[in-house]
């Protein structure tokens, strides 16, 4: 049998069961597994479920968070975990070691929803209007996720047999660190080839800026609102400390690689959380800031951190009480590290090339101003690694998340072909 017959039974058997495709996604989205909770771990559960009933030999861990989260290089949580899993798929190939392994690795942690008088139904319905699928996770990257498994369940309900192994891991706490990911490659999982199949519109993506979460202590001098005076509003001690940031933002993003400049913004600086004073009535004497700086592509993270710190240090300095009662920085939660797939991997190419032959439209590539668990696979993993897949960054993380059935099916049939070129299909 030719490689065109063969190519055309896998997708063949990725077509006649979209539904079956579009109805597990549903059944994903509808486990509300938020970052942190006990839902996060019954996904990656249920995940172990599904490669069993697919016939995958199957890897399903309990993480040693213990002893995970005290290692140097551990990249950070932000959320508080007391039990922790991870999970590996395996197809295997009928010469490991000899022929090329390719590794799916798909989150399956979410955001919160926000106000969920914002989303135009339950945002964990997993509801299909007009083509496109509901639910908070399900562009960020459920939908990838499914599109991923679906074609490793292509290619084994069509009877081909691959040379080399095919891999898909589910993974956690990638939305505040990549404690997932970490894991599993600290279990010793690697592939010769990695897609992350993360929503890029079906662009390629071979390459993240970073974000280092941090938390700004701001100090002031408490006493009766109406003797404000003689107090020092913390909140107000903010306001130059804002500028100086504003002011980092737009000298770090003068001049982007050529890859980013597609983004206004290509390393963003941005103030998340406030918390500042305990009563109406007091001048508040601590102000709490949490925010997340852009790392540049290629920039060491102590490089980033020091210029943060250098314009923090420089606006107390020019302020009397702030001079004398500085405010303070803590590095904390999710610290992600730019990354890039190396230059003279064949990857981009390859999936290039499948997304062609199922049809797909132009691509891009360019590199996403968010951080990611590509930099983990690269970085500590030294597998070349690319994102693609299914949605718009735009629509993850607000209200009425959705996704484009039309490309979870793409995607699904570009890797499929993928695996088939790169596993020897």
């Amino acid at each position: 049998m030719t490689k065109e017959h063969v190519a055309a039974r896998v997708l063949n058997a990725v077509d006649e069961r979209q539904a079956e495709m579009t109805g597990l996604l549903a059944e994903l989205v509808r486990i509300p597994s938020i970052s942190g909770t006990s839902d996060e771990n019954e996904a990656i559960a249920h995940a172990a479920r599904l490669f069993a009933d697919r016939g995958l030999d199957v890897d399903h861990w309990q993480i040693p968070l213990d002893e995970i989260t005290t290692r140097p290089d551990f990249p950070g949580m932000e959320v508080e975990r007391t039990e922790a899993w991870g999970v590996v798929g395996r197809l295997p190939g009928t010469k490991p070691g000899e022929a090329r392994s390719l590794l799916f690795n798909g989150h399956l942690d979410v955001v919160p929803v926000g106000d969920p008088h914002q989303w135009s139904g339950d945002p964990f319905d997993g509801r299909v209007v007009d083509g496109r699928l509901y639910g908070r996770g399900s562009c960020d990257m459920k939908a990838g996720f499914v599109a991923a498994m679906w074609a490793i369940e292509a290619i084994r309900h069509a009877g081909v047999q691959l040379s080399g192994d095919l891999l898909i891991t589910a993974v956690l706490g990638e939305e505040d660190g990549g404690l997932g990911t970490y894991s599993t490659l600290a279990r010793g999982w690697r592939a010769d080839a990695c897609v992350i199949p993360e929503p890029t519109g079906l662009d390629l993506v071979p390459a993240n800026a970073g974000s280092l979460t941090f938390r700004l202590s701001v100090p002031g001098l408490a006493t009766h609102a109406s003797r404000r005076t003689e107090g020092v509003s913390s909140i107000e001690k903010f306001v130059p400390l804002l500028h100086a940031l504003q002011d980092l933002e737009t000298r770090r993003n003068v001049n982007p690689v050529q890859s980013a400049s597609r983004w206004q913004i290509a390393y963003p600086l941005s103030i998340g959380t406030i918390h500042a004073g305990d009563w109406a009535s007091s001048v508040p004497d601590l102000l709490v800031a949490e925010g997340r700086l852009g790392v540049a592509l290629d920039e060491p993270v102590e490089a980033a951190r020091a210029e943060l710190e250098h314009a923090v240090a420089e606006a107390c300095g020019k302020d009397p009480w702030l001079r004398d009662h500085p405010a303070m920085i803590e590095w904390w939660g999710g610290q992600f590290a730019s990354g890039r797939m190396p230059e003279e991997s064949d990857l981009l190419d390859r999936v290039r090339a499948a997304h062609t032959a199922v049809g797909g439209a132009t691509q891009e590539a360019w590199t996403a101003p968010y951080g990611s668990d590509l930099r983990l696979m690269t970085g500590i993993g030294g597998v070349p690694t690319l994102q693609y897949g299914p949605g718009e960054a735009v629509r993850a993380h607000g209200p009425d998340e959705n996704v484009p059935l039309d490309q979870v099916l793409t995607t699904a049939r570009a890797l499929a072909l993928l695996a088939l070129d790169m596993c020897e299909g």
